[in-house]
């Protein structure tokens, strides 16, 4: 079986990130990963001792999402966003705001899917409303929360799929 490629950030811009991977699975189950919650909570937890007990998700444009993750050491975080785009199972486009924000402002999220070969490769680029904010995620250690996360996602789809 062919290994999924690791992480890749990139800053395609001055106040972006750039999130890529691909996964070893049909695009239709990764889009459903992330916009189904019994699956988004499976593996969207970022680094371990985390849960997510609040997942919803109104997967239309206008529609809300909402998650609430807690620790093993009960301090919760909560973020919320709308979706401006939802193509099935290509895009997802929606805002990003934390209850209590660890960087200035609110982003702007897309999620692209593309299947080649039974694989897919996830970009998601994050938009901040400043360079400052986007330097700041980037030098918070993000990526080591995302990679967890995207393991266990990789986990999930051979599981599904």
């Amino acid at each position: 079986m062919t290994q999924p490629s690791s992480l890749e950030i990139t800053t395609p811009s001055e106040r972006e990130l750039a999130m890529t991977r691909t996964f070893n699975a049909p695009r239709q189950l990764v889009f459903d990963s992330h916009t189904k919650p019994e699956l988004v909570k499976q593996w969207l937890l970022g680094p371990p001792g985390w849960t997510m007990p609040v997942c919803d998700i109104d997967l239309r444009v206008g529609g809300r999402y909402r998650y609430v993750w807690r620790h093993q050491d009960g301090v919760e975080m909560g973020m919320s966003g709308v979706y401006r785009e939802v193509v099935p199972p290509e895009r997802l486009v929606a805002t990003e705001a934390f209850d209590q924000p660890w960087y200035p402002g609110e982003a702007i999220v897309s999620t692209v899917f593309v299947e080649r070969d039974g694989r897919t490769t996830l970009t998601t680029t994050v938009r901040y409303e400043t360079k400052h904010a986007r330097d700041g995620v980037l030098k918070s250690g993000m990526e080591q929360g995302v990679e967890a996360s995207y393991n266990r996602l990789d986990s999930v789809l051979q599981g599904v799929g």
